[in-house]
């Protein structure tokens, strides 16, 4: 295995990491819900009386975000080696995997173990094997 020096960015990301443990821990102060995407984004799926205002500020905030920083830093040049049909596919088993799961990755692995819970461990476990095992068969085994 070979680390690529050019994209290895280890002070971004632990600044990066830093700020979502703060965040979430903020909003879990705050308002005393946990700080999970698919929860937040579900709740406008079905909205509750006097419930959207803050999760329509949270998805906006989410988009507006990266818009904003486009503008101080420039353009982040992403290259995504999938196709559209493996992209819809892998987005649906997600979208299907935060539901049996009862939440994503944001729910389960930042808030869920920090709070020490067994079934975020168990959730956690579940998706990073799974993604794991996705990499290797496609990368070594279907290469």
């Amino acid at each position: 295995m070979q680390i690529d020096w050019n994209h290895f960015t280890p002070w971004a990301s632990l600044i990066g990491g830093l700020l979502l443990g703060l965040s979430a821990s903020l909003f879990i102060l705050v308002n005393g819900r946990i700080l999970g995407i698919s929860g937040i984004v579900g709740g406008l799926l079905t909205p509750r009386a006097g419930d959207t205002s803050w999760r329509l500020a949270f998805v906006l905030g989410l988009v507006i975000a990266p818009s904003v920083y486009t503008l101080f830093a420039g353009p982040v040049l992403a290259t995504v080696d999938a196709g559209w049909a493996t992209l819809i596919v892998a987005g649906l088993l997600v979208g299907v995997g935060t539901r049996y799961g009862a939440g994503c990755t944001s729910g389960h692995g930042v808030c869920g173990l920090s709070r020490l819970s067994p079934r975020s461990l168990v959730a956690t476990l579940s998706f990073m094997g799974a993604g794991f095992a996705v990499v290797f068969v496609m990368r070594h085994l279907l290469a």
